[in-house]
C-alpha cells in the first residue's frame, strides 16, 4: 500500500485514467467494426471521417500506437473507396 499521499493521489488519478482510456479504445473499436459492416458508400463516407478522428486521438495520447492507427485508417480508407 502506498505510504505517502502524493501516491496515494497517483492511484486514484491512474484508475481514473484507465477507465477513460478503456472506454475511448473500446468505443473506437466499435466504431471501426460498425464501418467494416457499411454497405452503402455516401454514409461510410461520412462515417469514415468521425473514426479517423477517433484513431488519431488515441494514437497521439499513446492508447495506441501511432503506426497500428495509420494501418487501420489506411485499411478502412481503402475499404471505403472500393465500395
Amino acid at each position: 500500500m502506498a505510504n505517502h499521499k502524493s501516491a496515494l493521489k497517483r492511484i486514484r488519478s491512474n484508475d481514473a485514467k484507465r477507465l477513460r482510456n478503456k472506454y475511448q479504445h473500446k468505443t473506437t473499436r466499435n466504431a471501426v467494426r460498425d464501418l467494416r459492416a457499411i454497405e452503402d458508400k455516401n454514409e461510410a463516407e461520412t462515417k469514415l471521417g468521425k473514426v479517423i478522428s477517433m484513431l488519431d486521438k488515441l494514437a497521439k495520447k499513446n492508447i495506441i500506437h501511432k503506426n497500428k492507427a495509420a494501418n487501420l485508417k489506411s485499411q478502412l480508407t481503402k475499404k471505403v473507396s472500393a465500395l
